[in-house]
């Protein structure tokens, strides 16, 4: 066969490939998970163009990343990097260890996310490669916060906002708001939880009538959370409700788990812990299923305080130990540090005074290995409901503590300026 005749059949491959691509990206958009699925693992098979081969690895992670099977997602991320670095292009090679890192990410392997996200941020590629960065930026916030190390998640959220505005990436901004929902919910400022999810719902409003509608049933799971902590429970309620259809519809999987226990935590806020357990432990089955061992965590959580509505004490404990043995297994220091708020209070109600202080001296082993206090009045952050602020450093104080700040600078790290950041 002549060099033209091989060069033609090539680019026949390639248009071959692009047009099954995009028929499988269709089926995909119709709710027709199947069929396209079918479709990529067939081109995936057939196809000898390592472009093609690269771009429809990339629509299998996508997909069994909102399908929840985070497990063949890295697979699938794994095959990807080793095509992108036969093709030593280093557009190919950032969009491939964003793909490892979200997928480390979501196995809740954050050490690994956040490796990966550095090795992104180092590549030299060319301005696609740049416009991947607020990505990146956004998984390693993720991160981050699943390890609660809030200053640097707040850093790299702030980040991804940069770069969303200046390249006017409305989507982009609408994930970072739903993070920085999730981040405020922690640290216990409600009014911004709710500021920010809030937010992304009118980019989806006003942006969004092309996108995906789990943009719409992600600001309002994070609404829902919001209303919730803040007592309004049929405001969270219908939030929710409207989540949880969407993920429904569109077999969300992730999502359906993060309802269910938003749903049971609304029960148990009303007491009704009757109708907690079953949902807690249908949000259990999935989470289990999708190898989510943070979500497992909080879910434990949340069962070991209906435990105690209940009086149910050694049961209570029962959760606990499994909320603490997950959350230190995936190394977060804020579930750790709940576990031992609750236990203390099982403790002291039992008059165990040896485990009390065991408890609390953990307690405040956490607080202070988190940094969880404001620099200036010395009070933790985190433990009732109050209005916070950022500064450009990242560093986070109680918003009346910096009014009667001044213009001083920052507290800890003694910067200059202390004009509000983007969040």
């Amino acid at each position: 066969m002549s060099i033209f005749m091989r060069q033609f059949a090539a680019e026949m491959g390639q248009d071959q490939t692009k047009q099954q691509i995009e028929k499988g990206l269709h089926l995909y958009q119709t709710n027709q998970t199947d069929k396209a699925l079918h479709v990529w693992l067939k081109v995936l098979e057939k196809t000898s163009d390592p472009g093609g081969k690269f771009r429809v690895l990339g629509c299998l992670i996508t997909a069994h990343s909102e399908m929840g099977k985070y497990k063949e997602m890295l697979k699938y991320a794994l095959a990807q990097i080793d095509t992108a670095r036969e093709m030593e292009d280093p557009d190919y090679l950032t969009e491939g260890y964003l793909n490892l890192a979200r997928s480390n990410e979501k196995l809740c392997d954050f050490q690994k996310a956040i490796s990966y996200c550095k090795t992104c941020l180092n590549m030299q590629g060319t301005t696609i490669s740049l416009q991947l960065n607020g990505q990146v930026c956004l998984s390693m916030g993720n991160a981050f916060l699943g390890l609660g190390v809030f200053q640097n998640a707040l850093e790299n959220y702030e980040k991804a906002l940069r770069y969303a505005h200046n390249n006017d990436d409305k989507m982009l901004e609408c994930r970072v708001c739903c993070s920085l929902g999730s981040f405020y919910i922690q640290l216990k400022d409600y009014e911004k939880a709710l500021f920010f999810p809030c937010k992304a719902a009118e980019l989806v409003n006003d942006y969004g009538k092309g996108w995906s509608l789990k943009y719409r049933a992600m600001s309002q799971y994070h609404m829902s959370v919001a209303y919730r902590k803040m007592g309004r429970l049929p405001d969270a309620m219908e939030c929710c409700e409207e989540s949880m259809k969407i993920a429904l519809q569109h077999g969300d999987r992730p999502l359906q788990a993060l309802c269910l226990l938003n749903f049971a935590d609304i029960h148990r806020n009303r007491s009704d812990v009757e109708k907690a357990f079953p949902r807690y432990e249908s949000s259990m089955c999935i989470m289990t299923e999708i190898g989510n061992r943070l979500g497992q965590a909080h879910i434990y959580l949340g069962v070991a305080k209906s435990w105690l509505i209940q009086k149910e004490l050694d049961k209570a404990l029962e959760a606990l130990q499994r909320a603490q043995e997950l959350s230190e297994a995936v190394g977060n220091k804020l579930c750790v540090l709940k576990v031992h708020c609750l236990s203390e209070a099982v403790y002291r109600s039992r008059e165990q005074q040896d485990d009390l202080r065991e408890q609390v001296v953990k307690f405040l082993e956490c607080v202070e290995e988190m940094e969880l206090y404001c620099g200036m009045c010395g009070e933790s952050i985190g433990e009732r409901n109050q209005q916070l602020q950022a500064l450009p450093c990242s560093h986070v104080f109680h918003l009346k503590c910096l009014q009667s700040n001044g213009t001083k600078g920052c507290p800890k790290c003694r910067r200059a300026s202390v004009k509000p950041g983007f969040v």
